[in-house]
């Protein structure tokens, strides 16, 4: 049986870069290197793309060199069905020279980005228009599930319980800050969070207790992004997430877990995240599995089914695919909040799974097939239709001639 050439795809122009890479290299460890030729694909933070096999080490990119052997610069055809990988810039060819082949063909991707430029729809957007197939939620999820301001907007209209909010732009700050305060103020209570609205993994986040840690948040929030999200505390929060597999009606929900804050406040910062345990050896002791957690979440069956059937109808809602995880918030009175959908999860949300009996090998397994079932769906869509417009355009140009 040939192997699938699998495209990992990972870095880019974000903030959440450095979290990216350690994401794709646990995917990439994991693969069953029987069924797949792995093929990574590193985005560096100046949009440039290489790919080889030194970028399946994380030593690599401790102070990244281009240069350094096992590294190429490349190029991706975007050409409908071409799928194909090329040097660049391409080697200088003699007049009876051969005609150069493409460094690679890909099949399949799968995209591990967090953040803007790869898990907003973006990449999945050209992926789309080159025809590759790929394990991630499409265009519109991604990029309704990257803009807190939209998803919430959605996932109240769609009926989900989500906590109240004030959002704003950069550009409104300066001339109606009062404005904004005032409003934030009367609308919601301290505490408050101040969010970028399309950033993950807490950067740019801040818990304000009064109205001048509200302006600083304000103020650091923006450096991030254009649009800003002022968002109600809860009260001694309990934060739950679960995950999901599986594309159109074919849903699978992972066991529920409970992350646990190293302080008082329950605000589970990018430190808390990502850093506190990461100096502990082996590829699992990296990413958001260093992150203390209670798996399963001692939350009760009730509530668990809840969770998860919510789970399900957000995956729906959002046309995923691939693997994707909900944050949940429960406050001091049991009442449950939709957080977040992160539609690409740090870590690929892989730890959850193998609570749920399905591996990691696995469940790149689940996320190949989605892709590949999802890519024949759309080749099942009409996409020619004989308007005859051009014809009676160039006719009616003709008879305008005098």
């Amino acid at each position: 049986m040939e192997k699938i050439s699998l495209a990992v795809l990972f870095g880019s122009r974000s903030c959440e870069h450095d979290v990216s890479i350690v994401s794709a290299i646990q995917l990439m460890d994991a693969v069953n290197k029987d069924e797949y030729d792995v093929i990574p694909i590193y985005i560096s933070r100046e949009g440039i793309w290489y790919t080889g096999d030194a970028l399946r080490k994380i030593e690599t990119f401790r102070s990244f060199n281009p240069l350094a052997a096992g590294i190429t610069r490349v190029l991706l055809d975007t050409t409908a069905k071409a799928g194909d990988l090329w040097a660049w810039p391409p080697k200088r060819q003699g007049l009876f020279a051969q005609v150069p082949k493409p460094l690679a063909h890909i099949d399949c991707a799968i995209p591990v980005f967090h953040g803007m430029y790869g898990e907003d729809g973006t990449v999945q957007g050209m992926l789309e228009m080159a025809g590759i197939p790929y394990a991630s939620t499409g265009v519109l999820g991604s990029s309704v599930g990257m803009d807190k301001i939209a998803m919430k907007l959605l996932l109240r209209g769609a009926g989900f319980p989500v906590l109240d909010f004030v959002w704003f732009t950069r550009d409104e700050w300066p001339q109606e800050k009062e404005a904004i305060l005032e409003k934030a103020e009367k609308q919601l209570k301290y505490p408050m969070f101040v969010k970028p609205a399309s950033l993950g993994s807490s950067i740019g986040v801040t818990k304000a207790h009064n109205q001048e840690e509200l302006i600083r948040g304000v103020e650091l929030a923006q450096m991030y992004d254009f649009r800003i999200l002022i968002e109600a505390g809860v009260d001694h929060p309990t934060e739950i997430n679960c995950a999901a597999v599986g594309y159109g009606n074919d849903i699978r929900t992972s066991v529920c877990e409970m992350p646990i804050s190293a302080n008082d406040d329950h605000f589970l910062d990018f430190f808390t995240k990502y850093l506190r345990n990461a100096g502990a050896k082996g590829s699992d002791q990296r990413g958001m599995k260093t992150l203390s957690r209670v798996i399963p979440a001692p939350v009760g069956d009730v509530l668990t089914d809840r969770i998860q059937q919510m789970t399900r109808d957000i995956f729906h809602l959002l046309d995923c695919k691939g693997t994707i995880r909900v944050d949940f918030m429960l406050d001091e009175n049991e009442i449950l909040y939709v957080n977040e959908p992160n539609t690409i999860p740090g870590s690929m949300a892989f730890y959850l799974w193998k609570a749920a009996g399905l591996s990691f090998p696995d469940l790149i397994d689940e996320m190949v097939r989605n892709a590949m079932q999802a890519s024949g769906e759309k080749e099942k869509n009409v996409f020619a239709f004989d308007s005859n417009i051009l014809n009676k355009v160039i006719s009616g140009t003709k008879g305008s001639k005098r």
